[in-house]
């Protein structure tokens, strides 16, 4: 999002589009009061002009509908619907509406383009939950799916209210975290094609309006619409002067099939998204927007998809004017017409698709093609169904908004994804009666801004850290100890000072959207400027040994404080939203019992469990891989290959803690607590599964492997394996805590099947000395599989083992 600014303008355009706005607001005002304007809709009763026509009656299908008025359009009416700024079309009765609103992680706003919401109303702020990095280390589905459905809730109530202008939201970011320099990893879940899949259903059904198990929509009617972004292998934003509008992705078949496509397969499948948006970026030489194999064959053909597509913004207008992969602005039209997009996110299609038309590289049909999928989800909105406060969704304004509830809610998220790293001789939790005295330190501490990290909207409140652990310690005393995070000079001197004189020290350290955002991907993982120096002479100088809380979406190198012994608690605190700085001094007074964070540390110490990636914090490379070491090793292959199998033969070490063969700091799923657990496999269904006798077709020798689809999903049902794990808090402390089950593989299968993979997880609370167990339903044919090297899922013979923490269960496989 936020492309390039495309200097073309039609100012005409733009200025009927507005006078027509300011019309229709008029007309709609003057039947509610000045204060609560009604929202911009259709087919409003009072409208004699507009009830009698086929699209307005609400007894008839909603393909009906939009067939109806797309047949009603002239050409010209057509093209100003084919940009996020659709015109009005005051005969029939049709509002402006604006495709472009963001809600990544609570309503937000796009810095400085216009959007659906803009929060320049009545209605100035909206909750604003942890970056998605943090809140998918909590590993808990249910999570994930009540602050979606918030989101919704917020953002439909604006609408309500009369202050937005659109109800298409451009989330979630459902991306891998591939490389941990790329500055967009904190928007999305992270470095596991599982894990982000089961984000981005969750998320979309709750954002959506439909239940947690999926299936409720009624009639497809949307709260808000989702979209699943950015379709496809886009992890790269500018580095080294290599920037996403011209960078052609090479990427095997084989990667894409089991590491790149199958979030947005779930996202479309089992979440039902009603948006898509194509990324900039061209994929073995074509671009995404233009990509008919994408866009049409395997998103609407083999996926099912029902919604609309869009480009990222100016998308298109580089098919021909960067990437020259278009022949003229007219091929390009036709080129993302014909693959499959619907919406333009810029003015490229109405600048050029009338041309496109006279010179016959477009038919009408291809436009209609188009608007019957944009109208058909305005409709499922329920934007044509005359008087929204007569509708369902009606009754939410103002008051749903920055409920309690929510806030909470944020708290809670901000709680459960925060990743404890570091206790030595268990420092924390801090005594809430001894410790008299406290010292904070560091440029993040008392910065509200930085909590929100990007796609941000304005935050009904914000709790610093520093103001978080005020709360607890009457005698705090603060320094930042640099200007800024750049800290290119540290005030050294009066922070040791600082330190000297208070009973315990908790430092905020880290980077912000100045190091690490969209267009900002980084060129190495440590701290910046003299932030590292500052952290190792305060530690040293210190009564007691210090807090470390770390403040960033992607990983850096703190190996050195993971080894000094005067540092003795680490924190990775990601951007944990509105309420991150309560939720940090919670954990660090014991008030909060922190829990298992897969995610959060794999991004940190490069490939350290799944999460790791996405919290980035620990460890030189990675985000989402716990092991990654990017000084060593990676910076010699650059953030353009693609590639998640390692080549020994060239050193190059693999993506992710799936693939990355190397020296690890945390492992993907590390994460520490204030009480211990045990596990025990209680009952396995199956311990061996005979492929050759489940297999429905005669099949030729694969050399030890068998192809997913060869079994046919008869055979794949009936190989299903019931998995019951037994957990037990073996401490003194309550907590909630996620349950991470693995495979791993015991054969020699060389670098194409994964060290280990994440087959499925599942969040427990249990008391202090509490039992109790959690049943996984693991299908081999889908959490068994991998890649072949031309794309098809395989299972491959041999011994594999399902794994809960220390505890192993073989489970054989014959083919």
């Amino acid at each position: 999002m936020r492309g390039f600014t495309h200097t073309t303008t039609l100012i005409t355009a733009l200025i009927t589009c507005s006078l027509t706005l300011v019309i229709i607001k008029a007309a709609a005002q003057s039947t509610h009061d000045d204060h609560h304007p009604l929202p911009p809709f259709s087919c409003a009763s009072t409208n004699p002009s507009t009830g009698s026509h086929p699209f307005c009656n609400v007894h008839l299908s909603v393909d009906e509908r939009a067939r109806d008025l797309v047949s009603r359009l002239t050409l010209d009416e057509k093209i100003s619907q084919l940009i996020n700024k659709a015109s009005a079309i005051p005969r029939l009765g049709i509002p402006y509406y604006q495709w472009w609103s963001e809600a990544l992680h609570g309503v937000a706003v796009a810095i400085g383009v216009e959007n659906g919401v803009s929060f320049n109303g009545t209605i100035r702020a909206a909750t604003s939950f942890p970056q998605v990095i943090l809140t998918a280390a909590a590993f808990d589905t249910n999570l994930w799916y009540r602050i979606a459905k918030v989101i919704g809730t917020e953002a439909r109530a604006i609408y309500n209210e009369g202050e937005a202008i659109g109800m298409t939201f451009w989330s979630p970011n459902i991306n891998i975290f591939r490389d941990p320099r790329w500055g967009r990893g904190q928007e999305t879940p992270g470095e596991d094609p599982l894990l982000t899949g089961k984000y981005a259903v969750s998320f979309v059904r709750g954002i959506q309006g439909d239940s947690f198990e999926g299936g409720s929509l009624k009639d497809g009617r949307l709260q808000v619409s989702a979209c699943c972004k950015h379709f496809t292998a886009y992890d790269l934003d500018n580095w080294k002067g290599v920037d996403r509008f011209t960078f052609d992705a090479h990427v095997t078949k084989q990667d894409m099939a089991d590491t790149y496509q199958p979030p947005f397969k779930s996202c479309v499948e089992e979440g039902r998204a009603s948006g898509i948006m194509c990324a900039y970026n061209l994929v073995n030489g074509v671009p995404n927007c233009a990509d008919y194999d994408l866009l049409t064959k395997t998103a609407r053909g083999e996926w099912g998809f029902q919604g609309y597509i869009t480009s990222d913004c100016d998308a298109v207008s580089l098919i021909y004017e960067k990437q020259k992969y278009a022949k003229s602005h007219e091929d390009a039209v036709a080129d993302v017409l014909k693959a499959g997009m619907d919406v333009n996110c810029g003015l490229y299609l109405a600048n050029h698709t009338k041309s496109a038309v006279e010179q016959g590289k477009v038919s009408e049909s291809d436009i209609d093609r188009s608007l019957h999928n944009l109208f058909s989800v305005r409709m499922r909105l329920g934007l044509f169904n005359g008087n929204p406060s007569q509708l369902p969704y009606g009754n939410l304004g103002r008051n749903d908004i920055c409920t309690p509830e929510h806030q909470d809610l944020a708290l809670e998220a901000a709680r459960d994804g925060i990743v404890l790293l570091k206790n030595s001789a268990k420092l924390l939790p801090l005594s809430k009666s001894k410790t008299k005295s406290l010292a904070v330190i560091g440029p993040n501490a008392n910065v509200a801004k930085t909590l929100l990290g990007n796609y941000a909207g304005p935050p009904c409140k914000t709790i610093t850290p520093l103001e978080g652990l005020m709360s607890y310690v009457k005698k705090t005393k603060f320094h930042p100890g640099c200007e800024d995070v750049n800290c290119t000079s540290a005030a050294t001197s009066q922070a040791v000072k600082l330190a000297k004189s208070a009973d315990y020290v908790v430092l905020v350290m880290g980077l912000n959207q100045e190091r690490e955002s969209e267009e900002l991907d980084r060129e190495d993982l440590v701290l910046p400027g003299q932030q590292q120096s500052l952290i190792t002479s305060v530690a040293k100088a210190a009564k007691k040994p210090v807090v470390l809380v770390m403040l960033c979406g992607g990983p850096v190198d703190i190996l050195f404080a993971k080894n000094d012994p005067k540092i003795g608690g680490i924190l990775w605190a990601g951007y944990p939203g509105e309420a991150g700085g309560k939720a940090i001094a919670e954990i660090i007074f014991g008030d909060h019992n922190p829990g298992t964070f897969h995610q959060k540390l794999s991004f940190m110490a490069l490939q350290l469990k799944s999460h790791t990636y996405k919290l980035g914090i620990i460890t030189r490379l990675t985000r989402k891989t716990a092991a990654y070491l990017v000084p060593e090793r990676l910076h010699q292959h650059t953030m353009t290959d693609m590639r998640m199998r390692p080549d020994p033969s060239s050193g190059y070490p693999g993506r992710t803690y799936r693939f990355y063969q190397g020296e690890k700091v945390f492992e993907f799923g590390y994460g520490l607590s204030y009480t211990n657990y045990s596990y025990k496999f209680v009952s396995v269904s199956q311990s061996k599964l005979d492929f050759k006798m489940l297999s429905t077709t005669d099949r030729p020798d694969h050399s030890g492997y068998v192809s997913v689809a060869e079994i046919g999903s008869e055979s794949c049902e009936k190989a299903k394996v019931s998995a019951v794990v037994r957990v037990k808090n073996e401490g003194k402390t309550a907590g909630k805590h996620p349950v991470l089950l693995f495979l791993r593989r015991d054969h020699e299968g060389g670098n194409a099947s994964p060290v280990k993979q994440l087959v499925g997880f599942q969040k427990v609370r249990l008391n202090a000395k509490e039992k109790g167990s959690v049943e996984f339903e693991v299908s081999p044919c889908e959490h068994f599989s991998r890649a072949s090297e031309d794309g098809n899922l395989v299972i491959e013979s041999g011994d594999h083992y399902l794994v809960v923490g220390d505890q192993e269960y073989p489970i054989s496989i014959n083919v």
